[in-house]
């Protein structure tokens, strides 16, 4: 019974990370050079318009779909709205066995940190200790076609250091902005958990 359970939990979570094609970077498409692609409140045509993209924008983040799949939410100055995924072309992230995604930007508050990943490692700051390079060993993949959950495994500050990157829903606390990944962080083996929300571009 156990082995079945076991076996069910496994094919639900592989169904879910295959079935979860957010966050990613898209491109605007198909809108005209003296337009600009809206940003609204609801995920509807005739919602409030709350913000714009340029006809030409590249590295839009999407965090998340509607049910239907034909509206993202994307995050517009210090709040987030829709966008009519008509418009947009998916496919900027770099994503690749045992690597972190390039433009991987992560960070929380009490207390304050951030930690980017830059040329194998994720640069990691606080206003204590600012500028410390976690050299990343692996970041272990699902195996799962674009799965971004990563378990990594990291030089630390006085040991080891671990992280855990999964999609899930993220909010920082201090805005209306949404995030599509959240992370658990420890800089050392004994050193506190720290929680904080991912953007695929910084």
């Amino acid at each position: 019974m156990r082995r079945l359970l076991a076996s069910c939990i496994f094919i639900t979570m592989a169904s879910v990370a295959q079935a979860q094609p957010f966050p990613q970077l898209f491109d605007v498409q198909d809108v005209a050079s003296d337009d600009v692609l809206n940003v609204r409140a609801k995920p509807t045509a005739s919602s409030e318009i709350i913000g714009t993209l340029a006809h030409d924008a590249q590295g839009v983040e999407v965090v998340a779909g509607n049910d239907e799949g034909t509206w993202g939410r994307v995050n517009t100055g210090e709040g987030s709205g829709w966008v009519n995924l008509r418009y947009l072309s998916a496919g900027r992230v770099h994503i690749d066995n045992y690597n972190l995604p390039d433009g991987l930007f992560c960070y929380g508050t009490e207390p304050f940190w951030s930690a980017s990943n830059i040329g194998g490692a994720l640069h990691f700051d606080t206003p204590d200790m600012p500028g410390q390079d976690l050299p990343v060993w692996i970041a272990q993949d699902s195996g799962i076609a674009e799965d971004l959950r990563r378990m990594v495994h990291m030089g630390g500050i006085g040991g080891p250091a671990s992280a855990f990157i999964y999609p899930a829903s993220c909010n920082d606390g201090m805005s209306d902005r949404e995030f599509g990944l959240a992370i658990s962080l420890m800089t050392a083996p004994d050193a506190p958990l720290l929680s904080g929300c991912c953007t695929l571009n910084r």
